[in-house]
């Protein structure tokens, strides 16, 4: 009758046990922000989670030290109940002696052990899991009030751990941090859509919007070599033929160079003036003062000048003052949504893929758009901005019409391959215009050749 009395109280250590291992995974994985909505609506399970979670790291040294206690407890209840229990059967098998109590106290050890683990610690761990705050609205009580009874040997051993971390240089820390970094946000947005929580589509823009607070001007601006400036003895008629000829809507107007900004000029502007002085109308007199941003301004608050001053283009301007290129409102948005197409614009071909599999994309591209487009991750550099750039890199010298730059990208392992083979990649420059690489064909190759190889160049 005594081995089934301590059986029972060890099967309720185990669901104490339970308890304390549930309020522990449910609280470091309950959304805060939920909690916080639930409380101020008066429900009283979320309200005591929220006191709990204001001092998170007391409340899981006390469920440690209640799982420590029961599972202590249940060994020295359980294990000799069980062994005792199992003595006569044993008995009846011919066991005796030393042979007896090794063996009923070795299954007592393996029942109880087993016992534990599945009512006491998995399946409360698992049921946290999957519903956190339920869980946490249902453990918050018992765990707060058995955690203010142990108050001082909690308050000792967190002391003492406390004193641990300072030594090894970490400050501990109360609460669980709730906010994230953007490396971390963009982290879950995808593990969200892989795991089909939201759409690609959202998950595209949302994971845009992360990294629209990182950009700068310098890398979102049309550089200078493909911006179309116009004079400022230039007339209206000079604008409207440019806009014909360029499909742009807006045009800086320089004085003796491109260092020289007068201001901006918009094609409804050159329509206003009245047909028959539109070749005698200068662009002094129709222009608007531009405003001007260093490459080194972030695109939020870039914005917010953009916005303030209700201006769509910006001239963006190096540390030394000289003309860098321009920005224009709607390559901010684009940054965000991705590529528009208004009805100012030309069908571009910034990329191609074409019926071969390869791809014909512009020089301008950076390293991050061109995995946006293509899915292959190119290296990025500090000393460039572009595959432009980063081709220029590895030839070491102005490239002409002809250059192969081959790369070996690393592709992230997947559950079948834990250490995936490099792909090669080939960057050929298809096109010059000037000094400057025009157009690049990206092919993926099968062979295994060394990184960043370079074939002969034809002009």
């Amino acid at each position: 009758m005594t081995e089934w009395l301590l059986l029972a109280t060890s099967l309720l250590l185990m669901l104490a046990c339970g308890i304390f291992v549930a309020a522990e995974f449910s609280f470091v994985t309950v959304d805060r922000a939920t909690i916080e909505r639930d409380a101020e609506a008066g429900d009283r399970g979320a309200q005591g989670t929220l006191i709990a979670l204001r001092s998170l790291s007391t409340q899981l040294s006390g469920a440690q030290l209640g799982i420590t206690i029961t599972n202590l407890a249940i060994g020295y209840l359980a294990e000799p109940a069980i062994g005792n229990l199992l003595r006569d059967p044993l008995e009846a098998a011919g066991l005796e002696g030393g042979a007896l109590r090794g063996v009923s106290y070795g299954i007592a050890l393996v029942l109880s052990t087993v016992v534990t683990m599945l009512v006491g610690e998995l399946v409360p761990k698992n049921f946290a899991l999957a519903l956190p705050q339920r869980t946490a609205a249902m453990t918050q009580l018992p765990q707060r009030l058995f955690t203010k009874a142990m108050a001082w040997p909690i308050r000792l051993l967190n002391g003492m751990a406390n004193a641990i971390l300072r030594a090894l240089g970490v400050e501990p820390q109360e609460e669980l941090r709730s906010a994230r970094s953007p490396v971390e946000l963009r982290s879950l947005v995808l593990r969200s859509a892989i795991e089909g929580a939201i759409d690609d589509e959202t998950a595209d823009l949302v994971a845009r919007s992360i990294a629209f607070g990182d950009r700068t001007a310098a890398d979102v601006r049309t550089p200078r070599v493909r911006v179309h400036f116009l004079e400022g003895r230039d007339t209206a008629h000079d604008v409207i033929e440019a806009a014909r000829q360029t499909g742009h809507s807006r045009f800086p107007v320089i004085g003796k160079g491109p260092d020289e900004i007068l201001g901006i000029v918009h094609v409804k502007d050159a329509v206003g003036v009245d047909l028959n002085r539109r070749r005698n109308v200068r662009l002094v007199d129709i222009l608007v003062p531009a405003t001007t941003v260093p490459d080194s301004i972030e695109l939020d608050p870039l914005l917010s000048v953009l916005r303030e001053q209700g201006m769509q283009m910006a001239i963006v301007v190096d540390e030394y003052g000289g003309t860098d290129g321009v920005v224009t409102l709607e390559d901010l948005i684009e940054e965000i949504v991705g590529d528009i197409a208004d009805e100012h614009d030309r069908l571009s071909s910034r990329s191609r893929h074409r019926r071969d599999g390869t791809w014909s994309l512009s020089g301008l591209l950076r390293p991050d758009e061109v995995e946006e487009q293509t899915g292959i991750a190119l290296p990025e550099g500090e000393d460039y901005e572009t595959i432009a750039g980063l081709i220029l890199e590895k030839l070491g010298r102005i490239g002409v019409r002809g250059d192969v730059v081959v790369l070996d990208i690393d592709r992230t392992p997947d559950d079948d391959e834990d250490d995936p083979e490099p792909l090669h990649v080939a960057l050929t420059i298809e096109r010059m215009e000037g000094r400057r690489i025009d157009r690049v064909s990206l092919t993926v190759i099968d062979d295994e050749p060394a990184d960043a190889t370079t074939t002969g160049a034809t002009s």
